[in-house]
């Protein structure tokens, strides 16, 4: 048996879209895109959808449209995949990381309070709603406000997560989200800005189309950012189906849990009071990973690293003088595994993955 940790689940709505997009002519960015707009806006529960290329390209026209350039310095997590630091190296700002909690993964309120504390130059925090689990909003907003901060989500791997019953992306000044093919819902490539905001908007859509409002007059420095009705027909269908896609992957990290639980070798997900996680990644704990990954190989269970090193410890970040130390983040990337938890599973994979794990000898 070969199980995929990853597998899009794309059916014959989906071709039946893009098909309809494709006899049309009109392929480029259009109607499509302006639908999906809105109705991932209205899903998140905001006022404002701006489409973009990719959940990296989110993140950059977010930041760069709330100002943030050379002088600022944005606080954020360092165990993320590196687009969420980049973004703001793009607008020419500097990152300063703050650790994680132990049990969340995302970023520790405490350790942000202190970060804030010892630099005025943060202007922005940039947190990350990691694998699917909602940061603790409570206390990261309390500080936001505080501090006088912008607050960009990056909600690339939590489409449709919940937070004391909000939608993830409608608590800061911009919500940014990824249709990666491995994500909740996926567009191949993509991404997505939510707001309330409507100058904020109305800059993004500057950004992303070349800095023109009006055709041929640039305003603004921009970028080739746009969305194609191709892959907006795609996301309309995905989005559909999103609630359902994350009602199996909630069912499936549950069954993955009651299974492997009892494990005193492994640490499987914690879910706090108040959140929904809608499990893009269900990500175990192991002390010896590379015996138990080689293990997971061998016997067809697909798994992946996310992620094996923090964001600070890479060659380019080093470069540019990063050392600091973030003792939860640098163990968590030395023991994380993550597992196929997606929607496409059997019940027979299940069963495979759970029997399989139990009978691992270290």
């Amino acid at each position: 048996m070969r199980i995929p940790i990853a597998k899009p689940a794309l059916g014959e709505e989906e071709k039946k879209s893009v098909m309809q997009v494709l006899d049309s002519g009109m392929i480029a960015c259009g109607s499509v895109v302006e639908e999906l707009e809105g109705e991932f806006a209205s899903y998140c529960q905001v006022k404002h959808g701006v489409a973009t290329t990719s959940g990296t390209s989110a993140l950059c026209v977010a930041l760069k449209c709330l100002g943030v350039s050379g002088e600022d310095r944005v606080l954020t997590t360092p165990f993320s995949f590196i687009a969420t630091a980049n973004s703001i190296l793009y607008c020419a700002a500097k990152p300063v990381f703050a650790d994680i909690e132990e049990d969340s993964f995302n970023l520790d309120p405490v350790e942000v309070e202190k970060k804030l504390s010892e630099d005025d130059k943060i202007t922005t925090l940039l947190l990350v709603h990691l694998y699917g689990l909602p940061c603790d909003m409570k206390p990261l907003l309390k500080l936001a406000r505080e501090y006088q901060l912008h607050l960009v989500e990056d909600c690339a791997q939590a489409h449709g997560a919940l937070y004391d019953g909000k939608k993830v992306g409608s608590f800061g000044d911009a919500g940014c989200f990824s249709f990666y093919p491995t994500k909740n819902m996926a567009t191949g490539e993509g991404g997505l800005i939510v707001s309330d905001d409507d100058d904020f908007v109305d800059r993004s859509r500057l950004y992303i189309n070349h800095g023109q409002k009006i055709r041929y007059q640039h305003d603004v420095l921009g970028f080739n950012y746009r969305l194609t009705n191709l892959q907006a027909a795609l996301g309309l269908e995905q989005l559909k189906k999103l609630n359902g896609f994350n009602e199996v992957r909630i069912k499936n990290a549950s069954f993955l849990t009651d299974g492997l639980s009892d494990l005193s070798w492994l640490k499987t997900p914690a879910v706090p009071p108040g959140s929904k996680h809608v499990f893009h990644q269900y990500t175990v704990r192991v002390a010896d990973r590379d015996s138990f990954t080689t293990y997971l190989s061998d016997n067809g269970i697909g798994y992946g690293i996310h992620y094996p090193s923090t964001i600070c410890s890479q060659p380019y970040y080093q470069s540019l003088g990063y050392d600091g130390s973030y003792p939860v983040a640098e163990q968590a990337a030395s023991e994380v595994v993550s597992l196929p938890v997606h929607p496409m599973l059997t019940r027979e994979e299940l069963d495979y993955i759970v029997d399989t794990i139990r009978i691992y000898r270290r």
